[in-house]
């Protein structure tokens, strides 16, 4: 939890849980496990206590969640006390829709929402069938009131779903893609996000830009009112669809690669659409120059034996290692290590299309460039 994040897409992180379980793929090397893991043994007491219990070491399997999730209600204040209004990443350390997270619970962490209009709240999720039910539910709001401690109405003056609130769903593949998405565009939001990331194979979003989302508001349709033919009870002033995606490939031990088409994929597709599309990084894995030569093959090096072992060195460090296939994913994330260095001449230029050249460069040597630039969109802010 940090009043000044490392990550790219918020300003801050607010943890009222704590704990996990995996769920998918894209929680095999889940950096929050590690992190909460290394918070057990943190020498403040208070901070042991918290995390204490919700990993443990397994020979053979490193750290693993224990599958016991912590609620957290002396941090439900926190975001009241920052003045100045931030992005704030909920639950980076957990997921707020844990079946061990109680309905009471995830009420008084939007009610603090509710009461801090001023802050921009980012809530992401794998558990998209309770995020689903419980936004979707009047019963969900009658707690969120009396959460607040407030009069009815004056903790949702802004209307439901909360003005200051994005919603979005975690989709590693098209698996999930397929599975998560047709939720998260059933659920009431005024801003609804994608995180594709850590991105472990292509993906194919167009019919979802496409798809005019219902709004999920809960109230029965009497097929005369709105574009998704809601009842005029309905408190969503207008659906969305996709309002904003992020991509991103994976970091730290174990890190697998992410092919460069499937990020461009997703950019393009987001670019016809309209959609802001923010490219977090490309983790422990980037693009790297196939062939680096040290000299014209038809001429021969005309240095020193010294002047050649440095740019041979040179070569070494700035050119690929390793390439990787498109279709790689499929088959145990496998990349090819070829037999020759980059500066050989026995490496042939170019190599298949379908294939990436890649080094492992670690996650701030990769960069968060996408074909020679940056992509930090975010969503527009919505009435």
């Amino acid at each position: 939890m940090s009043d000044n994040s490392r990550i790219e897409w918020t300003d801050a992180t607010w943890s009222p849980t704590l704990g996990c379980t995996k769920v998918s793929p894209a929680c095999d090397h889940c950096y929050a496990m590690k992190t909460v893991h290394r918070l057990s043994f943190n020498p403040n007491p208070k901070i042991e206590a918290a995390a204490e219990g919700l990993t443990a070491y397994r020979p053979g399997h490193g750290v693993m969640w224990t599958g016991a999730v912590r609620e957290l209600p002396d941090r439900l204040t926190i975001p009241l006390k920052w003045r100045k209004p931030r992005r704030i990443f909920v639950d980076s350390q957990s997921d707020l829709f844990h079946d061990h997270v109680s309905d009471e619970f995830i009420a008084r962490v939007f009610a603090v929402m509710a009461a801090t209009p001023r802050h921009t709240y980012q809530v992401l999720t794998k558990r998209h069938a309770r995020m689903r039910s419980l936004l979707s539910s009047e019963d969900f709001r009658e707690r969120i009131f009396l959460a607040s401690n407030l009069p009815h109405g004056d903790v949702l003056e802004d209307g439901w779903p909360l003005r200051n609130v994005w919603v979005g769903v975690s989709v590693e593949d098209q698996k999930w893609a397929d599975i998560r998405i047709p939720a998260l565009l059933d659920t009431p939001a005024r801003v609804r996000f994608l995180s594709c990331e850590p991105l472990l194979g292509p993906l194919t979003l167009g019919r979802w830009f496409d798809t005019p989302p219902s709004c999920g508001c809960g109230v029965p349709p009497d097929g005369a009112h709105g574009p998704v033919g809601c009842s005029p009870g309905c408190m969503v002033p207008e659906p969305s669809g996709i309002d904003w995606v992020i991509v991103g490939g994976e970091s730290g031990h174990g890190a697998r690669p992410m092919h460069p088409n499937w990020a461009r994929g997703i950019r393009d597709q987001c670019v016809t659409a309209g959609i802001p599309f923010h490219f977090k990084q490309w983790g422990e894995w980037g693009p790297a120059p196939w062939v680096v030569r040290v000299c014209d093959p038809a001429v021969g090096w005309r240095g020193t034996a010294e002047e050649l072992a440095a740019a041979k060195a040179d070569a070494e460090a700035r050119g690929a290692t390793h390439a990787y296939a498109e279709w790689a994913h499929e088959y145990g994330h496998d990349l090819y290590q070829p037999p020759h260095k980059p500066w050989s001449v026995e490496r042939v230029d170019p190599i298949d299309d379908h294939q990436a050249p890649m080094r492992r460069w670690g996650k701030h040597a990769a960069g968060r460039e996408l074909d020679g630039r940056t992509w930090d969109e975010f969503p527009a802010t919505k009435p």
